[in-house]
């Protein structure tokens, strides 16, 4: 059985594309590639990491033009598939840009950029990305951001809360969502989604940055574990 393996997009602008290959390849002990923007070849990954950063500069907004790599064709077929693909802080951008999530990333409430450690709740650990998460605790993750504001229509926000397809909400140490503990301005305090069939995952917090004790937790690396787990399993079931 071949190990999983982790395909991490790379834009012009990224800058958190060695951090999750370094968890993926390092910390978890995990096959890893880099997947340059121009690509047409996921090389055979199972989980697309589309990484933070400023792709392309983040003229016009955030993702506005990446959604339009030929690197996000592949992705997009990769989801379609089934594929696991997470978009983490510019990568969530990036999502809604290319409508494989709905909503969008709109500016800071504050109009500031954002750097700040967070708490989230795990609101569903049911997914393949959360299946290792201690939903009992908040995480401790970091954001880092200019444009992390979800926004969504009502109808939207309650298809998402009826369908328990938001899976990261922003609260504050002790687990309760409250305005203090929003760093941006997001609808209903949320800090992850994930798409209808629960393959894609959008989030804006860092679970790369939060992976190795040397950097102060070690919360983000269950999401990690949870993607590994998920796909190992999945090829038990195939050979079964």
């Amino acid at each position: 059985m071949t190990r999983p393996r982790f395909g991490i997009v790379v834009f012009p602008g990224s800058n958190c594309d060695h951090d999750a290959y370094h968890v993926a390849k390092h910390v978890m002990d995990r096959d890893a590639v880099f997947l340059w923007h121009k690509d047409t070849d996921l090389q055979d990954s199972d989980v697309i990491i589309i990484p933070g950063g400023f792709s392309y500069g983040d003229y016009l907004r955030g993702g506005a033009i990446a959604q339009f790599s030929p690197i996000i064709t592949e992705v997009r077929k990769h989801a379609e598939r089934g594929g696991l693909v997470v978009g983490i802080c510019n990568g969530f951008q990036v999502l809604t840009e290319a409508s494989l999530l709905p909503g969008a990333l709109i500016r800071n409430a504050s109009r500031r950029f954002v750097c700040k450690e967070v708490f989230l709740k795990v609101e569903n650990g049911d997914t393949a990305f959360t299946s290792k998460l201690d939903t009992s605790l908040p995480m401790r993750l970091h954001v880092a951001h200019g444009e992390g504001n979800y926004y969504a229509d009502p109808d939207t926000l309650k298809r998402l809360e009826d369908e328990n397809r938001v899976v990261f909400r922003y609260t504050d140490p002790t687990g309760n969502p409250t305005p203090e503990s929003n760093p941006n301005g997001s609808s209903n305090n949320i800090a992850g989604i994930i798409n209808e069939r629960g393959n894609v995952l959008g989030m804006m917090p860092h679970p790369e940055r939060c992976s190795e004790s040397i950097l102060g937790s070690v919360d983000g690396r269950g999401v990690f574990e949870s993607m590994v787990d998920y796909i190992i399993g999945e090829r038990v079931e195939a050979t079964a």
